[in-house]
């Protein structure tokens, strides 16, 4: 069995990309791929890796977890999606790392699933803007007891990769920038099913809705209906040039509030993770989806 896990990370999509998935439950399920509804596995998968910690697994707990989990006979590819696999918002940052403890957790996971094939998938976003959201998400009381003494200018995402793939070094990474969803949703979607680029998938531009007007949505949907037989590349140049006309900039706009970071301060950050991208891009063992 494939064993698929969207670990997150924090505000990047709020459990978005599950919820797409699920609109298509049933054709999945055709294909061999279960993607069973996260109040069904979130708190039994979290117990029984937290008990990993303590002793090996016991006979029959993996068994137990996908009786209780699936409708039906074990999948070819199973979808799980938890944005605190790592940790609660308030334990993202530390030590100068992005999630300190996620490749500890990560051995355990393949440790509970011993046997089977394992896939992450993860977006990354700036943290000029990823800092202060998961700040507003967790109950510190301040922006620098959130931080923990951590240093913004020192987190790096390919840092975060770099420890999960020394520790899990034949593990596959898929990932992708959170500002780039809109035009890739759809391809991180068949990604996560384990789809060919010609299967089309209901909710694939639901992220392109949320930022573009009432008339780009309309248009753009007539657009796609007029044109079925599209590429994936086609389909991607059609969606930005909609976005590039009907964008909301309200929606493209981002209000932070927490940190008392100058403009300086965000420019530097922005160029860091830019050049932190252009890094994981070029890591063995890491597939990157851009637009």
């Amino acid at each position: 069995m494939q064993v698929v896990l969207h670990a997150g990370v924090h505000t990047t999509d709020e459990d978005r990309l599950i919820k797409c998935l699920l609109k298509n439950r049933d054709s999945l399920h055709e294909q061999g791929v279960a993607v069973p509804g996260p109040s069904r596995y979130r708190r039994s998968l979290r117990d029984a890796i937290h008990a990993l910690s303590e002793h090996p697994p016991e006979e029959g707990a993996k068994e137990r977890f996908l009786q209780r989990t699936l409708d039906h006979d074990t999948p070819a590819r199973l979808v799980l999606s938890n944005e605190n696999f790592f940790c609660v918002p308030k334990l993202a940052v530390g030590s100068d790392q992005f999630y300190p403890n996620a490749e500890t957790k990560l051995a355990d996971y393949r440790e509970f699933f011993g046997g089977d094939r394992l896939e992450l998938f993860l977006a990354v976003r700036n943290p000029a803007t990823y800092l202060p959201d998961v700040f507003n998400i967790s109950p510190q009381q301040s922006f620098d007891q959130f931080m923990g003494g951590t240093d913004p200018l020192a987190l790096r995402w390919s840092e975060l990769i770099g420890r999960i793939r020394e520790t899990l070094p034949d593990l596959p990474i898929t990932c992708w920038c959170h500002e780039d969803t809109p035009l890739i949703w759809g391809e991180v979607m068949r990604n996560m099913a384990g789809l060919g680029p010609d299967r089309v998938l209901e909710g694939a531009f639901d992220m392109l809705h949320d930022i573009m007007s009432d008339e780009g949505v309309r248009r753009f949907d007539a657009y796609l209906a007029d044109h079925p037989g599209m590429t994936e590349n086609q389909r991607r140049r059609a969606a930005a040039a909609f976005l590039d006309k009907f964008a909301l900039d309200e929606a493209l706009e981002e209000e932070l509030t927490g940190p008392d970071w100058d403009e300086l301060m965000i420019d530097m950050l922005t160029e860091l993770y830019e050049e932190d991208v252009y890094e994981i891009e070029r890591l063995p063992g890491v597939r990157f989806i851009t637009p």
